[in-house]
């Protein structure tokens, strides 16, 4: 009997083993499903909607292949459209029904400003333009997408781009040449499919076990027929002698029977561990938590690029400006340019990351630098990290979601004496790039007021609103009259005065007394008045705000004695003018103030807050 159940042992282990090997190989499905579509347009531009990028479940592996350079960038879907929509793109979209890829033309949308239009309305059609013109219009190379502050992430590559991403929806993929090269011609998407085998293991197993028994079964069964044979009694007495020939022949015949049970005996040692190790992986094996790892991996937590998507809710009116991967991304690119700029002193480039006060201030700086090189009053912009992150909320419209503004914090990295920089950019139009407007830096007294998390953003407050103690077009105005008159101005009861120094340091009583101690032979003038940049202002949590505006600060220095008076040798106001003679109308000197406040809502008991401040020499000559 231990034979048959031996041998009943055996068969049912090849069966278990063979099931098992064949879920692995001949009736393993598939690990990913891929969707793939041939591009034939002209236009410049393929988009991926975010339907076609989540037509199955799972991380995303985008593939673009072309003839020469492919880029590929993927942002928001609102962000992606706004940079598309003035030129002629093919947008891939995913066909519930075929299951497959489908690919639309989209004609560009150039909307005309109502003052164009006004225009085209009272002027006549003009005529055709030659065909040579008309030659040169149509050979104009597109505008590249590479670099732009809207992308979440971008890569280039030289024939074909292969990227794995996790995108959530409201996300689409912009495709393009980034170069004169024709727009690439077939994009394919794959995601991963579950493909775990979870009974192979028990399967292997479970045969190797039977393999084992059967094997156990039939060594017994051999042991016990020999012990059963024994030596028997009488038995024929044969010759005393047995021939060499039969003794070697049963000494041989002994032998290979020995040797052949102890491979028997050997091969499931060798077996059992090779099963064993082949079905060690968890994809052999049931989950009982839900879920096998490979599913899990498949649905794993989004990367940031889908926390970044997360705002882009189709169904929320408002979006932030930017996320904050995206932000990261630009602050350092940003701080790099600023660097490299302050180091070469490039004011012919500054237009690129610059703007307004913050422009005017590095361009002055430059200029100072090129006769006083150790003298700078460029407020630095370290890459990061971000303390503060303020966005404006701003329509996901490409027609009115521009222009848009943030406010951001940079701490100031290793320095840890150095100040935090507070930063307002400003982007126009899609495809353009943010520019700094304003940078300040935080004084260390006042607190930071409570703003919304960057994943929602603040609403933009209109300079007239009058829901704060002052409008925020009033607040440089009034802080200008505070710098000229002290505790005396009647808008001091409006500031915490005593939470800053800048009032004192730049008081125009104080500043004259001062000049006109140290050379009585001149007179000085002070003026402050309000700047005529724009004026941002953000809501914060409390239905207050912060404002960044600017002051303009003059001085005037004449003689009054009949003699003449000029720059002092080494001075800023002296490298900035390059006037160095003596004047007998006097010399002046213009800076700019760049200032941050928090200003609470009406009723409030608190005061208006200065948070920071930077000054800066933006003009000097002699009096006209």
């Amino acid at each position: 009997m231990r034979f048959v159940f031996a041998i009943v042992a055996f068969i049912a282990a090849a069966v278990l083993i063979g099931l098992g090997i064949a879920q692995r190989t001949v009736f393993l499905e598939p690990d990913r499903v891929a969707l793939q579509t041939a591009i034939d347009t002209e236009a410049d531009y393929i988009v991926i909607d975010p339907d076609a990028l989540a037509a199955h479940p799972g991380k995303q592996t985008i593939s673009v292949l072309g003839d020469g350079t492919v880029f590929v960038a993927y942002g928001r879907s609102s962000d992606v459209d706004a940079w598309v929509r003035a030129d002629d793109h093919a947008v891939v979209g995913y066909d519930a029904k075929t299951g497959e890829l489908v690919v639309d033309e989209v004609a560009g949308e150039a909307p005309a400003t109502s003052d164009e239009a006004a225009d085209a309305s009272t002027e006549a059609t003009p005529a055709e333009p030659p065909a040579e013109e008309a030659a040169e219009t149509d050979a104009a190379p597109a505008a590249s997408p590479a670099g732009s502050d809207l992308w979440l992430d971008e890569l280039t590559g030289d024939a074909s781009v292969i990227a794995t991403v996790d995108v959530p929806e409201g996300i689409s993929v912009i495709v393009a040449s980034g170069s004169e090269d024709p727009v690439p011609d077939e994009v394919a998407i794959t995601w991963p499919l579950d493909n775990a085998t979870p009974w192979a293991g028990p399967l292997l197993v479970s045969g190797t076990v039977l393999f084992i028994v059967g094997l156990v079964l039939l060594l017994s069964g051999v042991l016990n027929h020999r012990r059963s044979r024994g030596p028997r009694r009488n038995l024929p007495k044969g010759p005393r002698g047995m021939p060499a020939r039969r003794k070697l022949a049963r000494s041989a015949s002994g032998g290979s029977s020995s040797g052949a049970g102890r491979r028997a005996f050997l091969a499931p040692l060798v077996l059992v561990p090779a099963l064993a190790l082949s079905a060690c992986s968890a994809d052999y094996w049931p989950s009982f938590d839900g879920g096998s790892e490979a599913s899990e991996t498949a649905t794993a937590t989004p990367t940031p690029s889908a926390e970044a998507g997360e705002a882009a809710d189709d169904e929320t009116d408002a979006v932030p400006a930017v996320t904050e991967p995206q932000m990261e991304r630009i602050m350092r690119e940003i701080s790099a340019f600023a660097t490299d700029a302050d180091a070469a002193r490039s004011s012919e480039v500054l237009d690129q990351r610059f703007t307004g006060p913050a422009l005017e201030a590095r361009t002055a700086d430059y200029v100072i630098r090129g006769s006083l090189p150790d003298q700078t009053q460029a407020v630095a912009i370290p890459p990061g990290p971000l303390s503060v992150m303020l966005p404006q909320q701003t329509a996901a419209d490409p027609e009115t979601g521009w222009p848009r503004t943030v406010l951001t914090v940079i701490e100031s990295g290793s320095d840890e004496a150095a100040a935090p920089t507070a930063l307002v950019l400003q982007q126009e139009s899609p495809r353009e790039q943010y520019h700094v407007l304003y940078t300040v830096s935080l004084a260390p007294g006042p607190e930071f007021p409570d703003v919304a998390p960057a994943s929602v953003g603040a609403p933009l407050i209109a300079p007239d609103y009058k829901g704060l103690v002052l409008a925020p077009s009033q607040v440089s105005a009034a802080f200008a009259d505070v710098l000229m008159k002290g505790a005396d101005s009647e808008f001091a009861k409006y500031f915490d005065l005593d939470a800053t120094e800048l009032d004192d340091k730049l008081n125009a009583t104080n500043r004259t007394n001062e000049v006109q101690g140290a050379n009585p032979t001149i007179s000085l003038s002070v003026s402050a008045a309000a700047g005529d940049e724009p004026v941002v202002a953000l809501a914060t949590n409390d239905a207050g705000a912060l404002v960044t505006t600017t002051v303009t600060r003059t001085e005037q220095s004449r003689p009054n004695d009949g003699g003449t008076t000029g720059f002092q040798d080494g001075s800023p106001a002296r490298a900035l003018s390059g006037f160095t003679a003596q004047s007998a109308k006097g010399v002046q000197s213009t800076r700019d103030l760049q200032l941050l406040f928090y200003v609470p809502a009406v009723g409030s008991d608190e005061p208006i807050r200065l948070l920071g401040w930077s000054e800066s020499l933006v003009s000097a000559s002699e009096v006209p």
